[in-house]
């Protein structure tokens, strides 16, 4: 079995991490009901109810799934990459203190790391190596 058939364009975020230039993903301005999951393994990763609009041009969520996301330190040594935790696959990052909700944290995905799937359709079998 294998992961899920990437585009080069997905394939330059989810593998070798990259970035969306922002404002123009899919997700950003999108607000339909239902759970965002990992485009390369169909893990789910956020609920829609946890989505805000943050001003700054990628999907932002205050919240994950329990055990969705591995976070690990940027190269940079600044910032905290998430990545999903079943595959690996590069979502984006996590920003911490900014007060945008109540819950303090900005999970800024790029578009291309994700799928949704509308509230009352199935989600699809995660695909676990």
């Amino acid at each position: 079995m294998s992961y899920n058939r990437l585009t080069p364009e997905e394939e330059k975020i989810i593998i070798n991490k990259s970035t969306e230039a922002p404002f123009i993903g899919k997700y950003d301005n999108f607000y339909e009901e239902g759970t965002f999951i990992c485009r390369r393994c169909n893990s789910p990763l956020f609920s829609s109810k946890s989505k805000f609009d943050a001003g700054c041009g990628w999907p932002s969520f205050d919240e994950s799934f329990q055990n969705a996301l591995r976070h690990v330190p940027d190269p940079d040594g600044i910032r905290t990459e998430i990545e999903c935790k079943n595959c690996g696959a590069h979502l984006g990052h996590e920003f911490l203190g900014e007060l945008l909700t109540e819950k303090n944290t900005r999970e800024c995905v790029n578009s291309l790391s994700l799928h949704f799937i509308p509230k009352g359709e199935q989600l699809p079998k995660v695909i676990r190596l």
